[in-house]
């Protein structure tokens, strides 16, 4: 059975046709996300001007050490990501290395979410959770907390996700259920992941820089 043979999938005849169709479907999906997550941003910007000096305050609150650590470990995730991308489409067949990346960027992904734990509890410990007790005295303070754990929440959960897709893709090519060339579950998982660090790049300044340079 050819490589191509095991990957079609019903209701696809042609692989060929099914590859574009993946493709296609997941740029509908990630356009999708990306409408959801400019929402967000957008509401982020109308709050941020309407109280400029509440949002510097409670971007100074921030653990930027946190925030910076997540941000290298994403990027790096991505980095192995497209190393796993690279290495299934090369004519070597370099499974050993498409292995080796798809279990680093489980792992970075899962070291964000963990770093991103500590920091949570972090901020639960500092009361700077929205509501009675609130720790800054700013009222528009309140609204940036507010968004920030929505955002983050968000984040973590489509992150969460991918971990799970990458972790799925590692444990078939593991076990040699489906060929790692000219895959294309990892191609489409590959665009999700890169989707979610994209975002995070978004995040980091409007999150942890508001306020540092005053």
């Amino acid at each position: 059975m050819s490589d191509e043979s095991a990957l079609l999938r019903e209701p696809w005849f042609d692989f060929g046709r099914q590859r574009e169709a993946g493709k296609f479907g997941i740029w509908v999906f990630l356009g999708s996300e990306m409408l959801f997550f400019g929402a967000l941003l957008l509401t982020y910007t109308v709050c941020r001007i309407e109280h400029p000096d509440a949002f510097a305050a409670a971007g100074r609150a921030t653990n930027i050490w946190y925030g910076t650590i997540n941000t290298a470990v994403l990027l790096t995730s991505s980095l192995t990501m497209a190393m796993a991308s690279q290495a299934a489409a090369s004519p070597a067949r370099l499974r050993r290395l498409v292995l080796a990346c798809l279990l680093a960027t489980a792992l970075l992904g899962l070291a964000f979410v963990v770093i991103k734990g500590f920091e949570y509890k972090e901020d639960i410990d500092k009361h700077l959770v929205p509501g009675a007790g609130f720790a800054l005295p700013q009222p528009g303070a309140q609204l940036f907390y507010g968004l920030y754990w929505l955002v983050t929440g968000v984040h973590a959960v489509h992150l969460s996700i991918g971990i799970v897709l990458v972790g799925r893709l590692f444990w078939e090519f593991y076990r040699r259920e489906l060929p790692t060339q000219a895959n294309p579950e990892l191609e489409i998982t590959a665009l999700y992941w890169h989707l979610v660090d994209i975002v995070w790049i978004f995040l980091y300044p409007l999150i942890y820089l508001p306020g540092r340079s005053s």
